[in-house]
């Protein structure tokens, strides 16, 4: 069974369609990207796989069920969205990473928050670094790792690496590959990087709100 199954699903502002027709299936697991120009369509899909719009026509089940049946907030712990500009919150790090035990009434594992940022060229100091002193590619890695702390099965990434350098890039993937490969996180990417869109393991394309012929191999 598909983990996310996406069947005839629209949206539209008033009389203006954004997304019109689309069928797509992803399996758990797979690292999907989407490509395509801008306006196609992209991160409305992705905002209404996540949940953070409702789509206005079409059907969208995860794990079998529909989403109309889900408790949102229980949802979005399942499928998480990383934005393209990273929103740290709090004052510290440790603040970021925290987050994620605090809503679930956890305790919070500071053993795997430390693994984590050493895994990710950060230090166990900089859990209580202040946010305002991290560079744009260390927000990005934070914002990232929040994400994943307490681990969901699918990861939206709407852009995350857009404006970094090289460096952080090479961090950024490397994190998600980590992921994807080694944890099963299902990851589902948007970008215009053409490396990343030569590098996808399945490349859908999306254009004037619909998946152009061949794009949903």
């Amino acid at each position: 069974m598909s983990l996310l199954e996406l069947k005839q699903v629209g949206y539209q502002v008033g009389e203006t369609p954004i997304l019109q027709g689309i069928d797509l299936t992803i399996d758990a697991g797979e690292w999907v990207t989407l490509s395509g120009p801008s306006g196609g369509g992209k991160s409305t899909l992705v905002r209404i796989i996540a949940s953070l719009l409702t789509r206005t026509s079409g059907d969208l089940r995860f794990a079998g069920q529909s989403i109309d049946d889900y408790d949102p907030i229980a949802y979005r712990r399942r499928v998480s969205y990383s934005f393209q500009q990273p929103t740290l919150f709090g004052e510290t790090v440790r603040d970021n990473l925290q987050f994620p035990y605090q809503i679930r009434q956890f305790p919070f594992d500071q053993q795997r928050a430390v693994a984590a940022l050493e895994y990710v060229g950060l230090t166990a100091s900089d859990l209580d670094k202040a946010v305002v002193d991290l560079s744009g590619g260390q927000r990005q890695r934070v914002a990232l790792l929040r994400n994943v702390m307490i681990y969901p099965e699918v990861l939206i990434l709407d852009e995350v690496t857009a404006g970094l350098d090289a460096e952080n890039k090479a961090f950024v993937w490397s994190m998600i590959r980590h992921f994807n490969g080694d944890d099963g996180i299902t990851v589902i990417a948007i970008t215009h990087d053409q490396t990343e869109i030569a590098a996808a393991q399945r490349l859908v394309t999306l254009v004037n709100g619909r998946i152009v012929a061949g794009g949903a191999q």
